[in-house]
């Protein structure tokens, strides 16, 4: 059906916008929970690095945990009552609000319960957020371009990671502006970033609430619980009759669980092993960012000319190939080549994850889908910084804990091959999901 010159800008605008939420909500895994936040409570809130790295990844299994259980119940709840983007504005106020209340976290052991429960409500938060931001994927996209969309999505949100990186590295870290009288000795020029993180969060995340479609309402939430339950039940029960569809996501629940370790304990990593100082890990991280940002913008092609699975599993031998390096290796300009290099494949591990997902998956039922797409990553997750946070502490090296995504990735790549793209017309059936 050819569209008018105003369908056509619509569209465009809901594609914008719906990419512009990625470059919005970035910042906060980047900055918090990766880069930033995560050396500065091991090293000045705790002052111990092991401990310090103990304590977060304790914190994060538990925000895994909740997700895990969660997220299920969410996605199918989501699929009756439609109106995804009030679910996303809920979850995004209340991400904003912890991370906002992180400038309250001072340089004493006195704030690790405030920073320990801040993180773990902007992580549970943040991740129920794309729970529902997934899914409007395919209410934004056309089918063809789904892959190059998604990929556009990541892309734009790695962007938006390193602007907002270079504005804390510039802007607060290394020259804290005088007028705003920040007290470096109370490490409020650090502290500051979070604040950012949350003002970033709102300016550039209100054009999707405005421009992005949306589902109709269907019922009201006490009227979706039962049938919501229900619908999760038969999906489960039903769901080998889509052999692909739950090999992919055994696969992804793997993999995703040591790309969350990489996510969660990078700047935790750097900051120990390497000895990187806070303005160090910031500049590794825009580069970093920088790295992902292009291999998410270039496999977005790849991925609709070659793919999803295809760019999946080469993203992840990528990952298994530098992550050794980095593992291994004990020099710090070897560190930088081979983290940069990995970090080229991240991208597209993510973004080709949601799109392989969607094109084994019938329309009718996409929804739930990724309510399971979400728990495939989510409901292990709290294993990553566990066996992390344990290894770490057990061999007093937080090579041991990073050993540890090797591993996942490894496994997920094996059960990924499995996976069928070319699926068959039966495995599309919506009859095979009962009522």
């Amino acid at each position: 059906m050819t569209l008018t010159p105003q369908e056509r800008k619509k569209k465009k605008r809901a594609i914008i916008s719906w990419c512009l939420f990625d470059w919005a909500n970035s910042p906060h895994p980047t900055v918090i929970i990766t880069f930033l936040f995560s050396a500065y409570f091991s090293k000045a809130v705790v002052g111990d690095e092991i401990h310090g790295t103990f304590l977060w990844s304790h914190a994060l299994a538990i925000s895994g945990v909740v997700v895990a259980i969660l997220s299920p119940f969410l996605g199918a709840i989501a699929e009756q009552t439609g109106h995804l983007k009030k679910w996303i504005l809920c979850f995004s106020v209340l991400a904003i609000s912890a991370t906002l209340t992180l400038w309250f976290v001072t340089p004493s052991q006195d704030a690790i319960p405030l920073a320990l429960i801040a993180v773990s409500i902007g992580v549970i938060s943040f991740e129920f957020t794309n729970l529902f931001y997934n899914a409007t994927l395919v209410s934004v996209s056309p089918a063809h371009l789904v892959g190059r969309i998604s990929g556009w999505g990541w892309g734009t949100g790695y962007i938006g990671s390193i602007v907002c990186l270079t504005l804390c590295l510039f802007g607060l870290v290394q020259n804290p502006p005088q007028f705003l009288g920040l007290d470096t000795q109370l490490a409020e020029h650090i502290r500051a970033t979070s604040i950012i993180v949350g003002i970033w969060w709102i300016f550039f995340g209100w054009p999707f609430f405005i421009f992005s479609p949306d589902t109709k309402r269907k019922t009201s939430l006490i009227q979706s619980l039962k049938p919501g339950l229900k619908s999760l039940k038969n999906t489960l029960r039903e769901l080998k009759h889509y052999p692909s569809i739950w090999i992919f996501l055994l696969a992804r629940m793997i993999y995703a669980d040591g790309l969350l370790i990489l996510f969660q304990f990078g700047g935790i990593y750097a900051a120990g092993t390497f000895g990187l100082d806070f303005s160090e890990i910031l500049v590794f991280g825009i580069f970093m960012n920088i790295s992902a940002g292009f291999g998410a913008f270039l496999f977005g092609w790849i991925d609709d000319k070659f793919g999803s699975k295809i760019t999946v599993i080469t993203s992840l031998l990528g990952l298994i190939v530098f992550g050794s390096a980095i593992l291994i290796t004990k020099d710090i300009i070897l560190f930088w080549l081979a983290g940069l290099t990995m970090s080229f494949f991240i991208g597209p591990a993510q973004a080709s994850s949601r799109t392989l997902l969607s094109r084994i998956t019938p329309p009718s039922i996409q929804i739930k889908m990724y309510g399971l797409y979400s728990m495939s990553g989510k409901c292990t997750s709290f294993l990553g910084p566990m066996l992390f946070g344990w290894a770490t502490l057990l061999f007093e090296s937080q090579r041991a804990g990073m050993a540890v995504a090797i591993i996942f990735w490894i496994i997920g790549l094996v059960v990924l091959f499995f996976v069928r793209e070319d699926y068959s017309s039966r495995e599309l059936s919506p009859n095979h999901l009962s009522k």
